[in-house]
Formats: structure tokens, sequence, C-alpha cells
């Protein structure tokens, strides 16, 4: 008999959660679940800012390639638009580097800075990218200027 009564205690006891339980569980639940919300928020729009830097990438690449092909260079800024959320702004400098080309060189080159633009004009975001360019007065006729003139 006294086992059948402590076990009716002991089964009583273990019916059921408390409240506060129950609350605490909720509370952790929720907690992790805002932790977890924050984290895939994160990568949202770190996976946005990617793209965005890749957009801007391959719109520069497009830019610098086809920078003064078929024409000569031209010294200084220019500036447009690729797209309506893209623009660009375009330096062209002398490279001069003690060394680099001696006095009556055929061919020189020349520094392309390009900065890529995007985003709203209170906080615009921008990539810049940097390449060389070979030319001389021989390149723009269309001859070879490492071919002796006859």
């Amino acid at each position: 008999m006294t086992w059948r009564c402590s076990r009716s205690r002991h089964a009583r006891r273990q019916q059921g959660f408390s409240l506060l339980e129950v609350i605490a569980a909720i509370l952790l639940l929720a907690v992790t679940f805002t932790a977890l919300m924050k984290v895939a928020g994160s990568a949202i729009s770190l996976t946005q800012n990617a793209a965005e830097h890749s957009e801007a990438a391959m719109w520069a690449r497009g830019k610098l390639d086809s920078a003064f092909v078929g024409e000569s260079v031209k010294l200084g800024s220019s500036s447009g638009q690729f797209n309506a959320k893209f623009r660009w702004q375009l330096d062209v400098t002398p490279w001069d580097q003690v060394g680099a080309a001696p006095p009556g060189a055929r061919l020189h080159l020349y520094q392309l800075d390009l900065d890529v633009m995007w985003g709203p004009p209170g906080h615009p975001r921008s990539a810049h990218f940097r390449t060389l360019r070979l030319s001389g007065l021989d390149l723009a006729a269309g001859s070879n200027p490492l071919q002796p003139a006859l």
C-alpha cells in the first residue's frame, strides 16, 4: 500500500510543465529566432552588396577594355552613365615612371582611373579600377609601331 501511495504522488508531480517553464521555453525560442533572422538579413545584405560590386566590375571591365580602341587617347576626365543605376568617371593621365620610356619614344603608357558609382546621392557606393593603356601616334593611325618603317 505504501508503494501505491508514493507512486500516485510521483505521478501527480510529473503530469506536465509549469507555466514558468513554458514561458521560459517560449522566451528562449523567441531570442533564438530573432538572432537567426538577424543573421539571415545580414546574409541577404552581403549577397546584394556582392552582386552590386560584381555588376560594377563588369561595367568597368567593358569600359576599360573599349576605352580608346580605334581612337587616340584623350587626356583628362570624362564621365557618363552606364544605365539608370550605375555612373562612371574616367581620368586619363600619362604614366611616367623614371626610365620607363626614352625621350622621343613612339609609344607611351597612360594610366586610366575609372570610378563606378551607384546608390543614392546621400550615401553613394563606389568601386575604383585602374589600368595602363599603351598608345602612340602610330597606333591611332593603324600601323604597327614595332615594325620598322621602310
